[in-house]
């Protein structure tokens, strides 16, 4: 049985209209109305909510339907690429800041009576915030071009 079969069976299993399904769903009753008429399919958060009140797995809505099993493995790869991004913008921001605290500790000593070193030996703080930048400059990249193709 696929999707649109299974919610249109589930919900009248319950006695519920269309409108009494969206409301508990907070969506229109226009889209139950496409969902079981096959024109379009809910995002994950809509199917999680489902199998929770209809009493049954996420399995038995899925694995029903080819079509909708590909868009929520389609959502999901979506949803972790901003995350990876993310995570490559932080690294860069750390090299940032790691080359910001190098330069004001160079300025400081050049024009104060001052002589801060910094901890880590030179090729730390010569390199550290260049690969840093670098390799989160890259890693961004690649994920914001990823996440476009997707």
């Amino acid at each position: 049985m696929v999707f649109s079969e299974k919610l249109k069976v589930e919900r009248k299993k319950k006695g519920w209209s269309q409108e009494e399904l969206a409301e508990q769903l907070f969506v229109s009753r226009q889209s139950i109305s496409k969902w079981e008429n096959g024109q379009s399919f809910p995002n994950i958060e809509i199917i999680i909510r489902l199998s929770d009140l209809f009493k049954i797995t996420i399995d038995e809505l899925l694995r029903s339907d080819e079509e909708l099993k590909e868009k929520v493995i389609e959502d999901s790869k979506k949803l972790a690429h901003p995350k990876l991004k993310f995570s490559f913008d932080v690294l860069f921001l750390i090299g940032f800041v790691f080359l910001i605290i190098k330069i004001g500790i160079i300025i400081l000593n050049k024009f104060t009576a001052l002589e801060l070193t910094l901890l880590g030996g030179s090729f730390f703080w010569n390199f550290g915030p260049l690969l840093l930048m670098v390799g989160g400059g890259i890693g961004s990249g690649v994920y914001k071009e990823k996440y476009k193709e997707d």
